[in-house]
């Protein structure tokens, strides 16, 4: 089934994005962890794509086992950046193959001190060859706060119409913890006359460890009423884990009760967080 139906649909969704493994040492713990999670029937689920394609081939292993064997609708995360038009027409091919429809259009970070030599230098570039390959729903991602490689915010939205004007049929955002400023962006991004679908993407934080990981990779902004639960909670997990999901159902709630229809979780493969953020938001779900 097409995303965009599922999120265009009356039923609230709820959609969990997992990680593939890196190496086969680690594949079975993983598609164990991501087995679980589509045992909580989700609405769809999301399997990223490792820098440089690194982890291209679990990506698709990963997203066809959960919907041939769970029954879960799966995007597979594709990425461009280190990619020539050859591994593209290849990776798309396996996506296909595996009768999957759903694909993340991404540039991909650029790797560290590596002189690129591409033909896709943003995911406006790969989205057009994704609509041709074959009948695919094609989302993008966005960034409420703005691409940290942008000089403003609005330059960054320029970039973003781009997107959709290529062929992108709904946004997914990156992580933030704030909904007003996911409300002000969405303002922002209507008013530049894009329409298509925007998912709120949201970060479950239950240690204080993977907080100071946020904000050193995406600037996230912060909320002092945050701050203050990692503070007072932070030193002890149980209590953290407790505080953290409790804030993200808030989140959650707040998001449909302002009138999004879909939400997408990054679950960093941790179902037993999943499972407790669909049960505290069971019956909105209904």
């Amino acid at each position: 089934m097409k995303i965009i139906d599922i999120i265009n649909g009356k039923k609230p969704s709820l959609s969990f994005e997992v990680f593939p493994p890196k190496t086969n040492d680690t594949f079975e713990s993983i598609r164990s962890a991501t087995e679980e999670i589509a045992q909580l029937t989700p609405s769809y689920m999301s399997v990223t794509y490792g820098a440089g394609g690194g982890t291209s081939e679990y990506t698709v292993s990963i997203a066809a086992n959960l919907q041939k064997n769970f029954g879960v609708n799966t995007v597979a995360h594709l990425s461009c950046i280190s990619s020539t038009r050859n591994g593209v027409a290849k990776q798309l091919k396996a996506i296909k193959d595996a009768g999957l429809e759903n694909i993340l259009a991404l540039r991909g970070d650029i790797p560290e001190g590596q002189e690129l030599n591409t033909p896709y230098r943003y995911a406006s570039d790969l989205i057009p060859e994704i609509r041709d390959a074959g009948d695919f729903c094609v989302g993008a991602a966005c960034y409420p706060e703005g691409h940290p490689e942008s000089d403003n915010q609005m330059e960054d939205i320029r970039h973003l119409k781009e997107k959709v004007d290529a062929g992108c049929q709904y946004l997914v955002t990156q992580m933030f913890f704030d909904n007003n400023i996911f409300y002000n962006f969405l303002y922002k991004v209507r008013d530049a006359g894009i329409t298509v679908p925007v998912i709120p993407g949201i970060m479950p934080v239950t240690n204080a460890a993977q907080l100071k990981n946020i904000i050193r990779l995406s600037g996230s902004n912060i909320p002092a009423r945050f701050r203050y639960i990692v503070d007072r909670y932070g030193s002890n997990p149980a209590a953290m884990r407790q505080a953290g999901i409790a804030y993200t159902t808030e989140q959650i709630i707040d998001l449909y009760a302002n009138g999004l229809n879909a939400v997408h979780v990054y679950s960093m493969n941790k179902a037993d967080v999943a499972r407790q953020i669909q049960h505290n938001i069971s019956e909105i779900l209904k």
